[in-house]
């Protein structure tokens, strides 16, 4: 039985005066997955998520949630919906406890059980007025809220900005029990190596249009990871003529490859020489744009 779609969007055009904000942009969001929509700051992910949810008003193309109409049945969406917008903002001078209960009494949802638990673990002091609060703290408030009300599906429009990395690894371990209990999260970012680390597909979007939706294992494959190893002289590059290596650079003693597979035996090789230093590190978003697009038209490496 092929998966659910809980979110299909067809054709969706938007343009802000003379200015592209999407066109033409089609994708599918199943139950059950976690979808990483990635792309530059301005490429359209703001604009196709507020489109979604009714928030702004779409010049062409359907949009359909839940089998329900994006704009007709806006409101019987959101009652499912869990939402971080980009720009959160916050009630000024009240209790974070008090907003966040006054959020669940909008919803009909009278236990805060699991406002309490997810303040806890992203470490939110919810005593706090709103005004107290730094810009990390407020996009806690902002999880949180969009995760209390234990609805289907969660969208979220770079819901990290702002977050020191150990909360960022304790929000993922959150979306991935979210996942388990068979919730949908459709989630931007301009970030790969957060897409890589949570998500099960990627959409990336790249001047309003749709460049590529792939299943991340593939996206990984193709782009691996860059190992960049100073020895201690000059070695030679064939040395790392490894099944699961690509791209082997030397220059002034270093060693810089793209690593696919085989890991181990690349490290095991490397320590055959006298190390100074070593780098493995995620290629960065415009650098996975120009190897995919490389790599798609087949260009030498």
């Amino acid at each position: 039985m092929s998966p659910k779609k809980i979110i299909e969007i067809k054709n969706l055009t938007k343009h802000y005066g003379d200015v592209v904000g999407i066109q033409n942009l089609s994708l599918d969001v199943y139950q059950g997955e976690i979808m990483g929509f990635l792309g530059p700051n301005g490429a359209g992910k703001t604009t196709t998520i507020r489109s979604c949810l009714d928030l702004i008003e779409k010049m062409q193309g359907n949009i359909s949630i839940f089998g329900m109409d994006s704009h007709r049945d806006a409101v019987s969406i959101r009652r499912q919906t869990g939402y971080i917008p980009g720009d959160f903002g916050l009630i000024p001078g009240v209790s974070v406890r008090s907003y966040l209960k006054y959020l669940l009494s909008l919803g009909d949802y009278t236990s805060s059980q699991k406002m309490e638990s997810l303040a806890k673990r992203l470490e939110l002091d919810i005593q706090r007025t709103t005004n107290e609060l730094s810009k990390g703290n407020r996009q806690k408030v902002g999880i949180v809220q969009a995760l209390m009300m234990d609805q289907q599906l969660i969208i979220m429009d770079e819901p990290t900005v702002g977050l020191d990395p150990l909360m960022q690894q304790e929000f993922y371990r959150i979306l991935n029990e979210e996942q388990e209990a068979g919730k949908t999260v459709f989630m931007s970012s301009h970030i790969l190596a957060e897409v890589e680390q949570v998500c099960d597909r990627v959409a990336i979007i790249r001047n309003g249009e749709l460049q590529v939706v792939e299943d991340i294992a593939v996206l990984q494959n193709k782009t691996g990871k860059i190992l960049e190893v100073e020895f201690r002289g000059d070695i030679d590059p064939a040395e790392f003529n490894i099944p699961g290596v690509t791209d082997v650079q030397q220059k002034d003693g270093h060693i810089k490859m793209t690593v696919h597979s085989n890991l181990d035996t690349i490290i095991k090789q490397v320590a055959n020489y006298p190390v100074l230093n070593m780098r493995l590190q995620t290629y960065n978003l415009e650098q996975l744009f120009l190897k995919y697009y490389s790599d798609e038209r087949g260009d030498d490496k």
